[in-house]
């Protein structure tokens, strides 16, 4: 039998073929994993320590959760309610609210998970049906005006016993009031005879979308440029011509790599122009909106959507994107004269157009950095990939990675990672890996939340999270070979996951990812900086074949300086959207068409829009899901640009820069507001100075 000493050395040989050439460029420490252990098959399965999350229920088992949970809740609803209004506190109001959503956080995304990750049909089947039920509930009880008058009652008290407390009731007073229970009760019906509306014209318009079959024929010489690959998966019509349809996967290969600048042009101008419908649509959406935010009290819908966001207020949204915009500028010229230059060498005296930009982008980045993004691929096998995201993030901010080799899961690909803290050795939370593609599995890569971190009654409930993702396996043996878009990826959502591992607020409420959206995404984009940066690029990177051979010196250059080249244009018309966006829903009766004309020459330094444009289908955004606040990506990365520039460029490793991320950035959550918390951090506000100077070095 092996001493304890050759277990260790043999532990941490292992981890250092996994780490890759890594391991001869960073000083000799304990590595980020204590265990990436191979599964032993037929043990019993091991109770993951904390977690209330239940995994692999049945059908008729999330039926009868949902059910159970909905019963719980009202039964403490009812009891709040009948609180008499003299005699409520928070001991017997507020905690029995909090302490229900902490409780049946990790039981409802237990119902609601399944769907996104489950290979059985009924499974997932039975899960939507039990979102459906749970929101149903959720919704009955946001228009609850009995536990409203409670919570009020509470409210205007000041015996508080800490600040966070009060913070979590008056969310739940803004709750309430969002759902008009302070109008009187005609006003009240008023306002949801206008989200019906709202709803009903939002699923006409999506649904506008998703039916639309236009497309366009073109043959072969007129594809010029496109892969072979590409050509084959088309459908073909007659005379042999090539059946293009009006979806982004044919859209963005056609405009990124056709030669043919007469079919770019086409393609463009009938993409942006599909469901002419919507264009009402949208109008009348707007108008419901606008009244539905004055039935509120607010001047304009943006105000309404922009108030309980760290911007705030859409003027301050007007002169933030305007000052990003005009600082971008002169750069933005820089790059379009190149651009019209490159497009004269290759087509003569035809003028550039919007539809242009994305092929000539790519076009001349492409001459200017030598990298083949195949080549780069064969150096991020992802296990080398995961080992060096652990070892940064166990640097920065002192957390140990340890897998729990016999968790029960519901596939074999899954793994169940336990974080602890590397000094006191505490148990801080758990995060499911779910990286590979499989049949029916959720598209997109995401964090999801599925237990919030919570003290309440002096009882801690440790957060866990599941990264989902959609690589492709290897096959015959081979390893799966991450391309450099899949890397950056997972670096921001594994920023997410810490994020939700490291946050110690007291209220579910103000943990996982249920944050200011202006503030959430700012860690994430943070973490992004390390996948650009030598020293973190080799600590992620080892030649598919022989690991301990990292990326070399020169790519990682050549990556670093690709990240932002040619970038100010794209971003002016990010910021184009973004405008238009905020001024339909600032003020009422815009000529939505005339307006998007106005602007789109105004922004994007003289390029017209094209003929026929219709604005509603440009930006869907603007439409369902981000209205009034497409500028907040825009926004969270001005500012992730600012921490990283202030406090980790100089130093990647710096542990007391980290650690202080994870006390006063990570740690509070939303139990603060996200503005004093960078500004606590930073020792200052925020500022766009080093977001527009890494866009000002690079072309």
């Amino acid at each position: 039998m092996a001493s304890d000493k050759e277990k260790r050395e043999k532990r941490n040989n292992r981890l250092i073929a996994l780490t890759g050439g890594a391991a001869l460029l960073v000083i000799a420490v304990n590595f980020a994993i204590s265990a990436i252990n191979s599964r032993t098959k037929n043990r019993k399965k091991k109770e993951v320590r904390g977690s209330n999350v239940h995994i692999n229920l049945s059908v008729s088992e999330i039926l009868r959760l949902a059910d159970s949970i909905i019963a719980k809740s009202r039964k403490v609803h009812d009891a709040v309610a009948s609180v008499p209004l003299d005699k409520a506190s928070y001991s017997n109001v507020v905690l029995p609210l909090a302490e229900l959503e902490a409780q049946q956080f990790p039981l409802v995304q237990s119902c609601v998970f399944p769907k996104l990750v489950s290979t059985s049909e009924d499974v997932r089947k039975a899960s939507a049906e039990a979102e459906r039920r749970i929101d149903a509930h959720v919704s009955l009880c946001s228009k609850r005006e009995d536990v409203y008058r409670v919570v009020k009652a509470v409210i205007s008290r000041d015996d508080w016993m800490n600040s966070e407390a009060k913070r979590y009731a008056q969310f739940l007073i803004q709750d309430f009031e969002y759902n008009g229970l302070n109008l009187t009760l005609t006003k009240r019906e008023e306002l949801q005879h206008l989200k019906t509306q709202i709803e009903e014209l939002s699923m006409r318009y999506i649904r506008n979308l998703s039916d639309d079959s236009s497309f366009l024929l073109f043959d072969e010489t007129e594809l010029v440029g496109l892969p072979l690959e590409f050509l084959k998966s088309l459908d073909e019509a007659e005379k042999g011509k090539y059946k293009i349809t009006l979806k982004s996967h044919h859209v963005s290969p056609i405009l990124e790599l056709c030669k043919v600048g007469s079919t770019r042009k086409a393609v463009a101008v009938a993409y942006g122009r599909r469901c002419e419908a919507n264009l009402f649509i949208l109008e009348k959406m707007i108008q419901l909106r606008h009244k539905l935010a004055r039935l509120l009290g607010y001047a304009n819908y943006a105000d309404y959507s922009i108030g309980r966001r760290m911007a705030n207020s859409s003027s301050k949204v007007f002169e933030f994107l305007e000052n990003i915009s005009a600082s971008l500028t002169d750069r933005a010229s820089e790059e379009l004269t190149i651009l019209k230059e490159f497009k004269k060498q290759e087509e003569g005296e035809l003028t550039f157009g919007i539809e242009d930009l994305p092929y000539y982008v790519k076009k001349v980045r492409e001459q200017q950095y030598d990298l083949d993004f195949g080549v780069v691929k064969q150096h991020f096998p992802v296990n080398v990939v995961l080992s060096g995201i652990f070892k940064i993030c166990q640097d920065l901010f002192g957390l140990r990675f340890e897998e729990i080799a016999d968790a029960e899961v519901w596939h074999p690909d899954v793994q169940l990672i336990s974080v602890f803290d590397l000094n006191s050795n505490e148990l801080l939370g758990h995060f499911y890996l779910d990286l590979y593609s499989r049949e029916a599995k959720y598209a997109h890569t995401c964090v999801v939340a599925l237990q919030n971190c919570s003290l309440i009654s002096c009882t801690r409930q440790i957060p866990v999270a599941l990264l989902l993702s959609q690589f492709e396996k290897g096959v015959d043996g081979c390893p799966v070979l991450l391309r450099f878009s899949e890397v950056v990826n997972l670096f921001h959502e594994f920023g997410h996951v810490v994020h939700h591992i490291c946050n110690r607020a007291s209220f579910a409420r103000f943990s996982g990812l249920r944050l200011d959206p202006d503030f959430v995404e700012i860690p994430a984009q943070i973490l992004e900086n390390w996948c650009y940066e030598s020293l973190s690029l080799k600590l992620i990177s080892g030649f598919h074949q022989d690991i301990t051979k990292p990326i070399d010196d020169k790519t990682c250059e050549a990556l670093k300086q690709w990240r932002y080249s040619f970038s100010a244009l794209k971003l002016k018309q990010e910021i184009l959207y973004c405008l238009f966006d905020q001024i339909i829903h600032s003020a009422e009766n815009v000529d939505i068409v005339g307006l998007f004309k106005h602007l789109h020459p105004k922004i994007m330094l003289g390029l017209p829009t094209l003929e026929g444009t219709n604005p509603a289908t440009c930006c869907p955004g603007t439409a369902i899901g981000n209205e009034a606040t497409c500028y907040s990506r825009v926004w969270s990365e001005v500012f992730a640009a600012d921490i990283f520039a202030s406090k980790f460029s100089g130093n990647l490793f710096d542990q007391y820069a980290g650690m202080q991320f994870r006390s006063k950035v990570l740690a509070p959550g939303g139990s603060k507001d996200a503005l004093a918390i960078l500004s606590d951090f930073l020792g200052r506000e925020p500022s766009t100075q080093a977001f527009l100077r890494s866009r000002a070095d690079s072309i």
